[in-house]
């Protein structure tokens, strides 16, 4: 009877998708270290990767920039959650969900404020979906230079903020968020 931990990555950012994994463990031989993925190096977090990869059932959803522009950066993120969720190979009888709130699964849910700090599958949901999310912005930055998606994944650095400023949304920001919708309206305007 597999339990499974949800959690997602990107709700915060100007630009790119979000992403969601749901991760089942082995009851024994788990890997040692896990946490928050916010709270671990890169190259902890890769390593983790690797070895949750190797071990458990992983898998991801994502959703677009442009749902996350139609239903809502929540909404977009539950999608993600439940896509990661029915991506799984074994279906859980329970899913932990770090959050208050939850997507609707066909199983019994549990939602824990800050379970990816404590909680191992959270945790290492929280990891997957932080790594694979990084990587794709990896991949984007090449696709839109100029905008350093690789260095800061689309967050709302200073540095991202003045190349928004300087060149304009691209195709993978997010324009229902203010900051977006703001550097869109003074390239109009200028």
């Amino acid at each position: 009877m597999a339990i499974c931990g949800i959690d997602e990555a990107g709700r915060g950012p100007l630009a790119g998708p979000v992403v969601a994994a749901a991760v089942i463990l082995p009851a024994k031989g788990r890997p040692k270290g896990l946490d928050d993925s916010k709270q671990l190096s890169a190259e902890a977090r890769d390593e983790l990767y690797a070895a949750i990869r190797a071990c458990g059932i992983v898998g991801v959803g994502i959703a677009t920039v442009e749902e996350i522009d139609t239903i809502n950066i929540l909404r977009a993120s539950h999608l993600a959650m439940k896509r990661a969720f029915e991506a799984l190979s074994e279906r859980p009888v329970a899913a932990l969900i770090d959050g208050n709130m939850a997507p609707d699964l066909p199983c019994a849910v549990e939602c824990v404020i800050d379970g990816d700090a404590y909680l191992p599958l959270i945790s290492a949901a929280s990891i997957i979906a932080k790594v694979e999310r990084d990587r794709m912005m990896t991949e984007l930055c090449a696709q839109y230079p100029g905008y350093a998606f690789a260095k800061h994944k689309g967050y709302g650095t200073p540095e991202h903020q003045a190349a928004l400023k300087r060149l304009g949304p691209c195709a993978i920001h997010r324009r229902s968020f203010k900051p977006v919708q703001l550097a869109m309206e003074m390239r109009l305007a200028g």
